[in-house]
């Protein structure tokens, strides 16, 4: 949007501009995926019984002792456990719709909100610092855009990650002949949002549909394709695009995305951590701008709106200096002396 304003579009139109093409492009690798797993579904499920079928005789062959009895045990219990739980998944089931319904009211919600957002979103900050008492508002105000920077590195970091695993597994299941690749390189994308828990999902999913449709060494080399990209990740990646700006601890990570799984499941693994990169931005500045500055120094970081600097201190002006008197300097009272003569004026005879 910035960037559209400066070559000269009106800030309407460069509103309307960024959020209609953003909410296009979302619709478009939505109906992307969706496409992709109407036109192999047909295709998945011959080659997942092809996949069972491959990995029963690859059972029965292996030194693990499984006989043919034990599979059809394990696949009748799996049938029966299917047939008595009708009701509870046809409740799951619609339970699915109700999250469906949620999540399509909170999709347009986050769509307005993002439109004024775009548009006005200097006078809402502006608003909402009238909010915050007079004494603190200097510190909210440095605070703001400082998180807002930190925000915006960690989403940025974020989805350039995201978009690099998502290509290069994305390739490897594509050379490896899995179905659905594309699919499942864009839930590797989204699921990378969640930090150490959707990297192992998205992978375990990808191994499980390379182990179900062209059997276990294939699922091997998935295996090994998706530890190769995630190391680089964890240790490149990472480290040099967000850098600095997001350090977290990995104890916050863990205990922020485990918290907030707890509290709002999906949606809160995936807010936890920038919720605490910014939370921890936040508090670092007012804790540096309470802190009183070193005499002749600035303070350790600049408060938007807060006072100038004042100027050298003017020296202290002398005491007025004591009468002279007869006594000696520790003696009180005693009567004034006339001054002596003049160094100027000779004496006198």
């Amino acid at each position: 949007m910035v960037r559209l304003k400066r070559i000269g579009l009106p800030h309407g139109l460069a509103t309307a501009v960024t959020a209609v093409l953003g909410f296009v492009i979302i619709g478009l690798v939505g109906w992307f995926v969706v496409w992709q797993v109407m036109e192999n579904l047909d295709t998945l499920s011959d080659r997942v019984r092809d996949g069972i079928d491959e990995l029963k005789r690859w059972l029965l062959d292996s030194p693990f002792h499984v006989t043919e009895s034990q599979i059809n045990d394990i696949a009748k219990n799996l049938s029966d456990t299917i047939g008595t739980n009708t009701e509870e998944i046809t409740s799951a089931g619609l339970q699915g719709v109700t999250v469906m319904v949620e999540f399509l009211t909170g999709l347009l919600l986050a769509m307005f909100s993002t439109l004024f957002l775009l548009y006005d979103g200097r006078r809402i900050w502006e608003w909402s610092l009238k909010l915050v008492p007079a004494a603190a508002r200097p510190g909210v105000a440095g605070a703001g855009p400082r998180a807002w920077r930190t925000l915006t590195a960690y989403v940025r970091g974020t989805v350039l990650v995201a978009l690099i695993d998502a290509i290069f597994i994305g390739l490897g299941l594509y050379f490896l002949n899995v179905p659905l690749a594309v699919p499942l390189a864009v839930f590797i994308f989204l699921f990378a949002f969640i930090p150490l828990l959707g990297a192992v999902v998205s992978g375990a999913l990808a191994v499980v549909v390379a182990l179900v449709t062209e059997g276990v060494f294939t699922a091997l080399m998935v295996l090994v394709v998706v530890l190769a990209v995630q190391q680089i990740e964890g240790h490149i990646l990472q480290p040099f695009i967000l850098g600095r700006a997001v350090r977290v601890h990995p104890l916050a990570v863990v205990l922020s995305v485990a918290t907030g799984g707890l509290v709002a499941g999906i949606g809160g693994a995936v807010v936890a951590v920038p919720l605490v990169a910014v939370t921890n931005t936040v508090v670092g500045y007012l804790r540096s701008y309470a802190t009183p500055a070193p005499v002749g120094g600035q303070h350790g970081a600049t408060a938007l709106g807060a006072a100038p600097a004042a100027g050298p201190a003017e020296p202290p002006s002398p005491p007025p200096a004591a009468p002279r008197t007869g006594q000696g300097p520790d003696e009180p009272g005693g009567e004034p002396v006339p001054p002596g003569p003049s160094e100027d004026e000779p004496p006198q005879k």
